[in-house]
């Protein structure tokens, strides 16, 4: 059975940095697809970045798109977000996913989650 667990959200500064973490078990995840999303209250989930576990290659929405970077670590199996140049528009609550999406922005097309670690960014 597939579990996630992400963590690293916290509170930062506008301009500042977190790093996100998910720890990814109970399977191998070659052939994979690796995303973080974001939900900001009132506001529907939105897709942040994705990794393709098996060689790495990276998608990423326009609005992050050169401040965030997603990687992965498949011995550890954990996938990282690094965040960098936080904004208020970032302030939600950010949650890992693991699945075969044909699309890899359609939320829907992943199978597992994380529980979601809240990011706020103060201006």
């Amino acid at each position: 059975q597939v579990q996630l667990v992400d963590s690293g959200g916290g509170m930062v500064q506008a301009g500042g940095s977190l790093r996100l973490s998910c720890v990814a078990s109970g399977r191998s995840f070659g052939g994979y697809v690796m995303g973080w999303f974001r939900q900001a209250p009132g506001r529907e989930r939105e897709w942040v970045a994705a990794i393709n576990w098996s060689d790495g290659s990276t998608y990423y929405a326009d609005s992050v798109k050169g401040r965030f970077t997603i990687s992965r670590d498949n011995v550890k199996n954990m996938l990282y977000l690094q965040m960098n140049s936080l904004n208020s528009e970032d302030t939600a609550v950010y949650s890992c996913a693991a699945g075969h999406p044909a699309v890899v922005g359609m939320s829907r097309e992943y199978d597992n989650w994380g529980q979601g670690t809240q990011v706020t960014v103060s201006s």
